[in-house]
């Protein structure tokens, strides 16, 4: 599994970089706008942050797939090749997914809430698909069910695509499609501490101290 963080917070990253196994970083247009800062300078911060090795995914905005290839190619000039483009799923989406696949640069299909569309865009080359689990849910429909449908049909057509499951409003969501074999999730900050937080975890902690104090008294970390 692939923990990846969802945001385009430096704070939030730093952090997390620091106590997680974090993979990689994955940014939106809305992500970016909300930080109020210049588009290729917070990349590259990003980037900086990161490393070289660790994924950074940043989105086109285009409604063409001109447009959109050429703001593929403004970001991969400022950040370097170790970057995925993220492309909407639309029909001039699929078209940039495949140029840029022949260009020998990384893509993450997003948007996604069909097993056909994940399909298609493994297809055109796609490096991950990512579909968006809260979303679906939040229409009735089962988020977890479609990451494992697409799961289910990458490997039945031996494409090495892997599953980035996005859009998370709680662990369970992320509990669900860990178990419906996504090989990555990219989550909030706010999800990434609640994977690890339980008051049973806290309360055991709290209890081996009470004990230990009992006999030996503080402990040097008291």
């Amino acid at each position: 599994m692939l923990y990846l963080l969802d945001t385009a917070n430096v704070s939030e990253i730093k952090r997390a970089i620091d106590i997680y196994p974090i993979a990689g970083v994955t940014t939106n247009p809305t992500l970016i706008a909300k930080e109020k800062v210049k588009f290729p300078a917070i990349l590259c911060e990003i980037r900086d942050l990161l490393g070289p090795e660790a994924m950074l995914h940043a989105q086109v905005l285009g409604r063409t797939a001109e447009a959109m290839m050429q703001e593929a190619h403004d970001m991969i000039e400022v950040v370097g090749k170790a970057l995925y483009i993220k492309v909407p799923v639309v029909a001039e989406g699929i078209k940039v997914i495949r140029q840029l696949h022949k260009e020998g640069i990384r893509t993450t299909a997003t948007a996604v809430f069909t097993p056909q569309q994940a399909l298609l865009a493994a297809v055109s080359g796609a490096e991950f698909v990512a579909p968006y689990v809260n979303r679906l849910d939040n229409i009735c429909g089962n988020g977890a069910g479609v990451v494992g449908d697409i799961v289910k049909l990458l490997h039945m057509h031996q494409l090495s695509t892997r599953v980035l499951a996005a859009s998370f409003k709680n662990i369970d969501q992320v509990q669900r499609v860990s178990l419906a074999g996504s090989q990555a999730v990219t989550v909030s900050a706010e999800i990434l501490d609640l994977l690890v937080d339980h008051p049973l975890t806290v309360s055991s902690i709290r209890q081996f101290s009470a004990d230990w104090e009992k006999f030996y008294g503080l402990s040097n970390s008291s």
